[in-house]
């Protein structure tokens, strides 16, 4: 069964997914994510998978819906940590990731979060 913790920093969630993740606890992990962005009204979301060993299509469209439900609720979405083995697969299965963004790692993802508000303030 997967942990999910999730960690506030600078108007940001950070979870970062361990363990197996069957489609019960993404289920789990949608609502609980959704449920914490409501209440801290963040402004952006790090969804860390470096440490799991593999994403199914079910678990990437879940990353996927997630991130657009976030963006109705005013809040951009990173993934970082994906192995390159991981980001063939999804290719291949043909999975758009359209509207959510990826870095590498952590640090690369809260600056991509800092430049999207920049960029936001920047239009007002």
């Amino acid at each position: 069964m997967a942990e999910l913790s999730f960690l506030t920093f600078r108007g940001n969630i950070i979870v970062a997914l361990h363990g197996e993740m069957t489609d019960s606890s993404v289920r789990n992990f949608q609502s609980h994510l959704l449920e914490e962005i409501e209440r801290i009204h963040a402004r952006g979301l790090i969804i860390d998978i470096s440490a799991l060993e593999f994403v199914d299509s079910y678990m990437a469209r879940v990353f996927v819906e997630t991130a657009k439900m976030a963006q109705l609720m005013d809040t951009r979405t990173v993934l970082v940590g994906m192995k390159p083995e991981i980001a063939i697969t999804l290719i291949q299965m043909g999975l758009s990731f359209e509207g959510v963004f990826s870095a590498v790692n952590l640090d690369r993802g809260l600056e991509i979060l800092e430049k999207e508000r920049a960029r936001k303030r920047g239009r007002r």
